[in-house]
């Protein structure tokens, strides 16, 4: 099973992305949200989460992720910490998953694709980029966030810049009128070069 890493900071598009390619047939692993529902889900990982946090961090059951984001974003060690936990469980979830799919590629959806290495799971990367300002207001939009908030997410991820000489294919995406051609164009093109496409 071919697959392909799709990565883009904040505001950028890359969900929307997905979105037409998922339209198109193709499988998408959402890391974020994966990686969400596993904290809650996985006993090994909740029991490791709870060991290095405080079991207090699980309300009824549940991760209290405002209270997890205000540790982590307010210390790097602890938001390493954390990513060594989550990233090797979202890894295997992802292996298994993609696994069960049918199709000729499936796509994992990743933020952060190339600082968790999850870019070492798959075949190909695709990055989405857009200028800053359009990204802010986007995001503003979206979360109904400040601007000096989205301005800091922006900071601790790579720039379009190193995610652009990273990625295989790289995306701009100005206007989402533009997006339907370049995902036929990708997807004609991976699915092309799937084993698949030469078993059949």
């Amino acid at each position: 099973m071919m697959k392909i890493g799709i990565t883009g900071g904040i505001g950028s598009g890359k969900s929307t992305f997905c979105q037409l390619f998922a339209q198109r047939g193709v499988a998408v692993y959402d890391s974020d949200c994966e990686a969400k529902r596993l904290m809650n889900e996985d006993s090994s990982l909740r029991a490791a989460i709870a060991a290095r946090f405080g079991a207090d961090i699980y309300r009824e059951g549940m991760l209290d992720r405002a209270q997890l984001a205000a540790v982590v974003f307010a210390d790097p060690q602890a938001l390493a910490d954390l990513n060594s936990l989550v990233h090797p469980v979202v890894k295997r979830d992802f292996g298994t998953w993609a696994g069960r799919q049918e199709g000729d590629y499936v796509i994992l959806e990743s933020a952060i694709l190339f600082e968790s290495g999850f870019d070492a799971l798959v075949d190909r990367t695709v990055a989405v980029l857009a200028p800053a300002a359009l990204r802010i207001e986007r995001a503003c939009r979206r979360d109904k966030c400040d601007v000096e908030a989205v301005r800091r997410r922006i900071a601790a991820q790579l720039d379009d810049e190193a995610l652009c000489a990273r990625a295989d294919f790289s995306v701009v995406n100005i206007l989402e009128s533009d997006l339907e051609p370049a995902v036929a164009q990708l997807d004609g093109m991976f699915r092309h070069e799937s084993p698949r496409y030469h078993a059949d």
